[in-house]
């Protein structure tokens, strides 16, 4: 006991190691304040709506949480070989939600491997939106960092994806004094979003706001202005023929938005901003970054692909890897049900929790999401987060640079990897 209340004095006093493990941008500039007893874990310092939402559904000291199967308390063992037996039973198992961090992904692979599973992240649709038009075209990438030192214009594709990543227009420089002069332009963003980045407007900030035309969608205004971009037109006084003009006579310009914001067509919009970056790097500087891949999708995409060769939506087969980004989607899995258990994994969002289904599944998740997962059929195994009670590392969105996370207090919990790695060694016992 004297040893785990050093350990959180010593994580108490030094919040600034910590890095938000909570949307894609990793921030690592905000602290976190420990309580007394169940009192809540609180932001320190800077303002996070999002983090601070979910900070508050994590106990200063945690309580205690069992395995359930079928809605019971069970033991911990119980639970693991309940959860192997319906893995090692099934034709052809899909882990899906995969919110863990680098370790827990390195360990899931293996797991699916040695059991034919496909695997894809929750939210995959705009996750494979954007790998989708990277294959086809390329992309011109940046990093977060440069597009704060360096961007002099920043078009905020679909608006500023504030719902997904509140601090966006921070994290792009549009809050420093001391960075260079930017326009900042909010294309084609929804009814409300304006405010998003009006409030940026300051003496080295001008803001713009250019709506999509009426009856137009976001794809359809893009491939206008990837039209004029290479080939001005007669100066018709449009807002849209405007921005072609300061995006060809701007020293570095940056596309930011967010796949999940963009509708169906989303990946015909990526490709055109795409092309319109390929267009300007011929006279001048361009490149897109794209947000999303938050809750460890885009962690699990990049373990998965360089453990694999490949992304997620692949199975490990008896033919090999089978890669099928369209056909492998969770959602249409489940719905023509194709596959015959399921593996959620979800240690970052306490409310996402697995879709209802009507088949076998094994859930490694928050402890919140104990009480959603009772049901007939279900082992659920409560886990740590990755950057709130244990060390990690994520992905960030710029897809780059890898993050580390440091635990705010100690958690008796196992972590993801933990729990798939026994899963692993009781899977491959059950088969000899």
């Amino acid at each position: 006991m004297c040893c785990v209340k050093q350990a959180m004095s010593e994580l108490a006093a030094a919040p600034s190691a910590w890095t938000c493990p909570f949307c894609p941008l990793a921030c690592d500039h905000l602290g976190v304040r420990l309580g007394a007893g169940s009192e809540a874990l609180a932001l320190a310092g800077e303002r996070c709506p999002r983090a601070e939402a979910r900070l508050a559904r994590f106990a200063s000291h945690p309580v205690q949480t069992r395995a359930e199967i079928d809605g019971r308390p069970a033991s911990d063992d119980a639970a693991l070989a309940a959860a192997a037996a319906i893995l090692a039973g099934a034709a052809l198992p899909l882990f899906a939600g995969l919110g863990t961090d680098v370790a827990g992904a390195r360990a899931l692979y293996p797991l699916a491997c040695a059991t034919g599973a496909i695997s894809d992240a929750a939210g995959g649709e705009a996750l494979f939106a954007g790998l989708r038009a990277l294959q086809d075209r390329g992309q011109f990438t940046t990093t977060l960092g440069e597009v704060r030192t360096r961007a002099d214009l920043i078009v905020f594709v679909g608006g500023v994806p504030a719902d997904l990543a509140p601090l966006t227009a921070w994290r792009c420089g549009l809050g420093d004094s001391d960075g260079p002069r930017r326009h900042a332009v909010a294309l084609a963003a929804p009814d409300g979003d304006d405010a998003a980045l009006a409030g940026w407007a300051s003496d080295t900030v001008s803001v713009e706001m250019l709506p999509a035309a009426p009856g137009e969608d976001l794809a359809a205004t893009l491939q206008r202005l990837l039209t004029w971009v290479p080939r001005p037109p007669s100066d018709d006084g449009s807002a849209l023929a405007a921005l072609a003009a300061r995006l060809r006579a701007a020293h570095y310009a940056v596309f930011v938005g967010a796949p999940a914001r963009l509708g169906p067509q989303a990946a015909l919009a990526i490709e055109a901003v795409h092309a319109t970056v390929g267009h300007l790097n011929r006279t001048t500087r361009a490149a897109a970054l794209w947000i999303g891949g938050g809750d460890g999708a885009a962690t699990a995409n990049q373990v998965f692909t360089w453990l694999a060769g490949l992304p997620l939506r692949t199975r490990a087969s008896a033919l090999g890897l089978e890669h099928e980004p369209f056909l492998y989607g969770s959602e249409r899995l489940l719905a023509d049900g194709a596959v015959d258990a399921l593996l959620w994994v979800s240690s970052f969002d306490p409310d996402a929790g697995p879709p209802a289904a009507d088949l076998p599944t094994v859930v490694l998740g928050h402890p919140a999401q104990a009480a959603t997962c009772r049901r007939p059929g279900t082992v659920f195994i409560p886990v740590t987060t990755p950057g709130i009670g244990h060390d990690g590392h994520l992905f960030r969105t710029d897809g780059t640079v890898l993050m580390p996370l440091h635990a705010v207090r100690p958690d008796p919990l196992p972590s993801v990897a933990q729990v798939a790695q026994a899963l692993l060694r009781a899977v491959l016992e059950a088969r000899r």
